[in-house]
This record gives structure tokens, C-alpha cells and sequence, in this order.
């Protein structure tokens, strides 16, 4: 599913915490429901509406093997998300400059003691 025709957004589908463990968790591996559902307090129910919001953004795609489903991680869409934060890369930076300048222009010299 490409990410225009997406019902969520990245941005929208990665703001929850939850669904951020989600995606680290599918990174590893294809699980299924009840195996993802061990590694959360809260109910499968939850789970899976979670799981929902994460393949309407195209996050993770879910394949059928007999009776259950299993969820893998698709991290083209986290492209979108990288390109974005990318554009902010150089603010970071300056100020990471800025600090290592000041912080190592504030050190004492003690032969000047």
C-alpha cells in the first residue's frame, strides 16, 4: 500500500508508543497475534487494533497461514519519515556545534591558575 493511499499517516501510526515497540518487535521476525500479544500487558484485542493502524500506514503487512495471521515489518514507509527528519539534521547539528564550542571554551586551563 503505497503511503498516499494510506488511511494513516507515518507520523500518525509511529506516535504511539506502543505501536513503536510494535515495529521494533516485528523487525526481528513474522509473528502472529497471540505471539505479539505476550509481550504486552494489554489484551489482544488492543493488540491487533494497534497492529490495524500500523498496515493502514503500511508499516506491516499481514500474511494468512492457516487460521492465523502473522505481521512482518515493511520499513519503506519509514523513508517518508526519514526524509523529513533529515531536513532538521542541520539544526541539530549547528546546535551540537554551538555546545561543543561553548563547553570547551568555558573549560579552565590550570597552568593559568
Amino acid at each position: 500500500m503505497a503511503a498516499s493511499s494510506a488511511k494513516h499517516d507515518v507520523f500518525q501510526a509511529i506516535a504511539d508508543p506502543t505501536r513503536r515497540k510494535l515495529l521494533k518487535l516485528l523487525s526481528h521476525d513474522e509473528m502472529p497475534v497471540t505471539a505479539i500479544s505476550s509481550h504486552f500487558p494489554t489484551s489482544r484485542t488492543a493488540v491487533s487494533k494497534h497492529l490495524r493502524i500500523l498496515a493502514d500506514a503500511g508499516l506491516v503487512k499481514e500474511r494468512k497461514v492457516g487460521r492465523e495471521t502473522r505481521y512482518k515489518l515493511e520499513p519503506e514507509p519509514l523513508n517518508e519519515l526519514k526524509d523529513w527528519l533529515q531536513f532538521f539534521e542541520l539544526y541539530w547539528q549547528n546546535k551540537l556545534t554551538a555546545l561543543k564550542l561553548f563547553v570547551e571554551s568555558d573549560v579552565e586551563d590550570p597552568s593559568q591558575k
